[in-house]
């Protein structure tokens, strides 16, 4: 073994290396002599991973999972570190390179902080002076916009991008007045999606339904919540009670395919009676 593999190696098991430890462990794996899984792969072929992990995140905030949550920032600081491996490898930037330009973003984003001295933070500081700060930063950088829409990515999920579109439009006026108004258009939407359920025409229901959607992406925007989070919730919801439904017919020696819509709404009704006994 030479000195550098050693070396290298040897940093697998020190504890106190820290970030450093981090970076030596993906250079190691990157290596010609690495894994040739971890050498294999590209930006295209990890980003699948990195939105993943990011949602693992998500997760264990939800579950409230401090555990959980250490070791899936962990996972995600992992796709930071590995897509900067790959950019050092071809020559663009290194793991340094983003800490500094996020660190340096930070700063000049936050002049209420760090830009005036003692007292320059402000509590009624608005989401609109970031947005002016965005806008400068991407006009020093030569960028333009042909629209107030363009710059949401398309690979969010279909509900947090309908609630980033509707929320840019928003700010130049166009939307509704509050929630009453947006509700009054689920209505619409739902009747819609009514009158064409008796023509069976696919391409115009999925139409209506997606309209649908979109509208309750708007109502959840206007009530100031997160339609991701409120969605994992009502999952969340329907595992655990289905779940009660399928321990309930076990107890009777019995499978959901044995019961009757009757008998699994019985037990579905049992466990949601439980959870609000429960509080």
């Amino acid at each position: 073994m030479t000195g550098d593999r050693a070396a290298s190696d040897a940093l697998v098991f020190d504890r106190e290396a820290g970030i450093e430890r981090l970076l030596e462990i993906m250079a190691r794996l990157r290596a010609p002599d690495g894994c040739p899984w971890d050498r294999e792969q590209t930006f295209a072929s990890i980003a699948p991973y990195t939105i993943e992990e990011a949602c693992e995140v998500a997760d264990a905030i939800a579950a409230g999972d401090m555990g959980q949550l250490r070791d899936e920032l962990g996972d995600l600081l992992l796709q930071v570190v590995y897509h900067a491996r790959m950019a050092e490898e071809a020559g663009a930037f290194d793991f340094d390179a983003v800490v500094a330009a996020i660190s340096d973003k930070m700063v000049s984003r936050h002049p209420h902080v760090f830009g005036a001295g003692p007292g320059a933070a402000r509590a009624n500081w608005a989401s609109a002076d970031w947005e002016a700060m965005k806008a400068a930063e991407r006009a020093a950088r030569g960028e333009t916009r042909d629209s107030v829409l363009d710059g949401v990515p398309a690979t969010l999920s279909a509900l947090t991008r309908a609630v980033k579109l509707t929320t840019r439009a928003a700010a130049v006026g166009f939307d509704w007045t509050d929630p009453e108004d947006v509700l009054a258009k689920i209505a619409e939407e739902t009747r819609e999606l009514v009158d064409e359920l008796p023509g069976g025409d696919a391409g115009l229901i999925e139409e209506e339904y997606g309209d649908l959607m979109f509208v309750m992406a708007n109502l959840a925007r206007h009530l100031k919540l997160d339609p991701e989070a409120a969605l994992r919730r009502a999952n969340a919801k329907f595992e655990r009670r289905f779940r009660a439904i399928e321990a309930g017919l076990r107890a009777e020696g019995r499978t959901p395919q044995d019961a009757t819509l009757a008998e699994m709404d019985a037990h579905w009704n049992g466990a949601k009676a439980r959870e609000k006994a429960a509080g």
